[in-house]
């Protein structure tokens, strides 16, 4: 039978978005492409929390699966479903909870779980600060912090999970909990890299924040033939660096095979100008070739994640249509030269027109690992960098293309994978793991565990039957 949607739409602040209104097509799609064909039977766009909580019982009564969507950017379309889409992008808005007399560095910030980071950064901005996040401006705040949250200052800051101080929860039995340290402490400690689809819906967030630094940004691309050079080069210096630089490495193969792999090292650092500019030297002369190109730029605060969201890292066209996977995982020593000339030699074998390719280093270290293992649910606190692997193809890729893509992705994964620690991000999720939540959880999978059956015994989030329990 046809759910009663006339009843939930009178039970809600919010809206009802079904197939046949006007607005379905525009509110219906994730940000990832590789799961635009999904039509739910309806998208709640919530706009307080108590809508959050009546949507949840709706969909238990009726037995709808449902997915909650704050950005939409989840890799494995966790934010969409055939059933009924939670749509937080209402409930946004960013305001500071005290006034700190005239200093407002360190103030605490709540934050709406449908708020983007761009709007986050643009509110913060007059102040004068902001929080340790990525630099995607249309990337939900929630989904990125309740999976930990990684960005150009989380080597001096930490984590953005680790940034936030207190949240608003609606649980699986229509509660709505707030927590902190000391208010439901297990919860808030689950939270924190534990709660991205496990154990509530998360509606607002507590962050403290930082001072916004004024920033050096970067970009360097070598030619093909250097790429070897560069790939030893930064995975030894980057982790290493002072905590205020943050270089990630990308190489990237054009979706025409008879293009070479493009190899680029930017990103942004917040020192003193000269520094700055001292620590890319040293870089390039580690390489010990020179930068086929070479770019920087020193920016005032609030204005590097603009720049960095805007700059083209990945030196080939990107195709926001495409679809993607991947696979990641964190290491903590660096490869040997063995593996990276593997890596580098399976990188263009055997390509496909319309396929892209991509090796995405993030160098971890610094202020992400000066915090102890359990004390929150984010395991990964001994890593050096973390490698991100994906492949790309075209919408209207054949079957064949897109077996072959996935041979190419599960292949590279396979060369790096036993030098690594075996910990994936969470915000990277992988849904070919064997153990996907010791994977993302590591020593900390029974303890998150424990939280659910305490929070969602009824399994309403059914973390625990992903998990085998």
């Amino acid at each position: 039978m046809e759910p009663d949607w006339s009843a939930l739409r009178n039970s809600i602040r919010g809206e009802v978005v079904l197939p046949a209104d006007a607005t379905y097509e525009a509110v219906r799609r994730p940000a990832i492409a590789r799961f635009h064909h999904l039509r739910p039977r309806a998208v709640v766009q919530c706009a307080a929390d108590a809508d959050v909580a009546v949507a949840v019982a709706f969909a238990r009564s009726v037995g709808l699966p449902f997915a909650v969507r704050g950005g939409g950017h989840s890799f494995e379309g966790t934010s969409s479903t055939e059933g009924m889409v939670i749509d937080l992008s209402r409930i946004g808005g960013v305001s500071f909870l005290d006034t700190n007399g005239d200093s407002p560095s360190g103030r605490l910030v709540r934050v709406g779980a449908g708020a983007r980071l761009g709007d986050v950064y643009d509110a913060l901005a007059p102040a004068g600060v902001t929080i340790p996040a990525g630099c995607g401006p249309g990337v939900g705040i929630a989904g990125l912090t309740l999976g930990g949250g990684l960005g150009v200052l989380g080597r001096a800051h930490g984590l953005t999970s680790d940034a936030l101080r207190a949240a608003r929860v609606v649980l699986g039995d229509g509660r709505i909990v707030d927590c902190d340290e000391e208010l439901e402490p297990e919860l808030f400690w689950a939270l924190r890299g534990g709660g991205n689809g496990t154990i509530g819906v998360v509606t607002s967030l507590v962050f403290a924040s930082v001072p916004a630094p004024a920033m050096t940004s970067f970009h360097f691309t070598w030619e093909p033939e250097h790429l070897p050079a560069v790939l030893s080069a930064w995975q030894t210096w980057a982790p290493a660096a002072p905590d205020t630089m943050a270089a990630s490495l990308v190489v990237s193969t054009p979706a025409d095979p008879a293009l070479m792999p493009v190899t680029s090292v930017f990103g942004a650092a917040h020192g003193t100008e000269e520094a700055d500019v001292a620590l890319l030297e040293e870089f390039v002369d580690r390489v010990g070739e020179p930068a086929a190109t070479q770019t920087h730029q020193r920016a005032p605060h609030g204005e590097t994640k603009r720049l960095l969201a805007d700059l083209d890292v990945h030196g080939v066209p990107r195709r926001p249509d495409a679809h993607a996977h991947s696979r990641s995982e964190f290491f903590a020593q660096p490869l040997s030269g063995d593996t990276l000339s593997a890596v580098v030699a399976l990188l263009t074998t055997d390509r496909r027109a319309g396929e892209e390719r991509e090796l995405d280093f993030t160098p971890w270290a610094g202020a992400y690992t000066r915090v102890a293992t359990n004390a929150t649910a984010f395991p990964h606190r001994t890593a050096r960098f973390l490698l991100k692997q994906t492949v790309a193809v075209e919408p209207d890729a054949t079957a064949d293309d897109r077996v072959a893509a996935r041979d190419w992705l599960d292949r590279s994964w396979q060369l790096t994978h036993p030098a690594g620690t075996g910990g994936v991000y969470p915000n990277f999720p992988d849904p070919v793991l064997d153990n996907p939540t010791r994977a993302y959880y590591g020593v900390n999978a029974d303890r998150l565990r424990d939280a659910v059956r305490t929070y969602d015994p009824d399994g309403t989030f059914g973390f625990l039957t992903r998990a085998g329990v």
